[in-house]
């Protein structure tokens, strides 16, 4: 409504002019913006998806009720990436999930301590350290395995290369656990006390054969790819309640059934007859007998009894026996049969190696299977980690505790020097400190970590001290450096005693003639 002017003069001087101009200009509507109807439907929508109290809430933490994935839980990966809320809810709720089925630890796999594995590294590091319950709940995350990874590695490749099918099926065979497994056998290997006649100040030729080592390594590497492919196919169902295993290539549908079946028995048949040809039938025999207890002994046993570790652990103890076997049917003076390849004097040391391989397996297994002891239980298999958490500590102490006996005992029997005494205890001492708080914390405070990450390094350490440490080798350096050169040949004082009133070595004797 207009005010009246001409009254306004004659009003008294109590309003400004300012005042009268603002009251002469009126009041003006605000404009309303004309909206789409469908557009402002979807909008609420959307809306109403995000501002609820569970999304906020999820923000902190997932729980196993409202986990990520579902239509209230749009991925925060998305909106970081620029995906507006109501496409990413849309999104997720026509695709499938099935992560409402698993537990906590497993409906993250790509979350780390509720939060996406997207967050900057400055904006988690300053979330830890303003929260210490965040921080004390991550450092028992273990990363996924190495069959995980690489297979999410080759979804970035072009789908009709063949390095993405090579990354496929190499995922197959476990490659970090085939690497340790070949290296424990080469390890054996090598450690093999050679024979004075065959040393290199006897012979021109080298002590054992490179050829053989080739031999030896690539079939057990094929040898543990097949036992691995076939460990795959029989529980892809079990490995996809696990966030260590869901992205294995059989689980995410990459590789079928039968293409994993053929790699299986391809590598199986090529190492089994590599070791046979190229080794000896003794070691071969080791390899498919490896292949059975992996794949037909331990893998069905895991659903069935606690018992299924300790079976395990002899799967784990057999490669080194398999490389002790390979360097002493070199040597053998006999047939080369199996009983002097394996149970004579000299294969004390093969025997030493594969314990210590089976006792290395209880604390570092134990220790991973406590970081994610509820998937096992989800997923049906019986560990101790859940079955008897108290027990799983003490074991591994306990088997922790063998490797100072038996790191002894490869000095002992002239397996190594007396260096390597010292230089393993102390590796040695890490890894009893870690299992002892490990039983002791019950596995909290970042003790299952530590002992985990302490049995990755004390296994190839200790070996590689080994070898470094083996029985002569420095001495050998040091003639050599010095310009000595063996010329006698020791012998026993027996020996010595029979060969008194003899001529020396190199002189002619008479040959007695025998007449009949």
């Amino acid at each position: 409504m207009q005010p009246n002017l001409t009254r306004a003069s004659h009003l008294e001087p109590s309003i400004c002019l300012r005042c009268l101009l603002r009251l002469s200009k009126g009041t003006r509507l605000p404009r309303r913006r004309v909206l789409n109807p469908a557009t402002t439907r979807s909008s609420a929508t959307a809306a109403g998806a995000l501002l609820t109290r569970d999304y906020f809430s999820a923000n902190k933490s997932n729980g196993p009720s409202t986990p990520p994935g579902s239509a209230l839980h749009p991925s925060r990966d998305r909106v970081q990436h620029g995906v507006s809320a109501g496409a990413a809810a849309s999104d997720l709720t026509k695709a499938p999930s099935t992560e409402h089925n698993l537990p906590k630890t497993a409906a993250s796999n790509n979350v780390l301590d509720g939060f996406p594995q997207s967050e900057l590294p400055h904006r988690r590091r300053k979330r830890l350290k303003d929260n210490p319950a965040a921080t004390m709940a991550s450092v028992d995350v273990i990363p996924p395995d190495a069959s995980s990874r690489l297979s999410t590695i080759s979804t970035t490749l072009p789908p009709s290369s063949l390095r993405r099918l090579l990354s496929l099926y190499l995922s197959l065979s476990k490659p970090r656990l085939s690497f340790l497994i070949v290296l424990t056998t080469a390890a054996a290997y090598s450690l093999y006390p050679v024979p004075a006649v065959l040393l290199p100040q006897a012979t021109a030729s080298p002590s054992l054969s490179t050829l053989t080592l080739v031999f030896l390594t690539s079939g057990t590497a094929l040898c543990s790819a097949s036992a691995n492919a076939l460990n795959m196919i029989m529980e892809p169902e079990h490995d996809a309640k696990m966030s260590r295993t869901r992205n294995r290539p059989l689980v995410r549908g990459y590789i079928g059934k039968r293409g994993a079946l053929v790699f299986a028995t391809v590598a199986g048949i090529v190492g089994v007859g590599s070791l046979y040809y190229g080794v000896n039938p003794t070691v071969s025999f080791l390899g498919g007998l490896n292949i059975f207890l992996y794949a037909g002994v331990y893998t069905p046993m895991k659903r069935i009894s606690v018992l299924n570790t300790w079976v395990g652990a002899v799967v784990g103890g057999i490669p080194p026996l398999m490389g002790w076997a390979a360097a002493a049917g070199q040597t053998a003076t006999g047939s080369g049969a199996w009983q002097e390849l394996l149970l004579s004097e000299e294969s004390i040391g093969g025997w030493l190696l594969a314990t210590f391989l089976y006792a290395w397996q209880f604390p570092h297994f134990n220790a991973l299977s406590w970081t994610i002891r509820d998937e096992y239980k989800f997923a049906g298999y019986r560990m101790l980690a859940w079955v008897n958490p108290r027990m799983n500590g003490r074991v591994a102490f306990r088997y922790a505790l063998l490797s100072f006996p038996l790191c002894g005992a490869l000095w002992w029997f002239g397996i190594t020097d007396q260096g390597f005494l010292l230089t393993s205890s102390v590796v040695n001492a890490w890894i009893v400190r870690e299992a002892w708080r490990f039983w002791r914390l019950d596995g909290y405070k970042g003790s299952a970590r530590a002992l985990f990450w302490a049995g990755v390094w004390h296994l190839p350490v200790v070996m590689v001290l080994a070898m470094a440490h083996k029985k002569g080798l420095w001495e050998g350096v040091w003639q050599r450096l010095n310009g000595e050169t063996q010329e006698d040949i020791w012998i026993d004082e027996d020996e010595a005693d029979g060969l008194q009133g003899q001529p020396p070595p190199g002189t002619l004797r008479p040959v007695a003639s025998v007449t009949t």
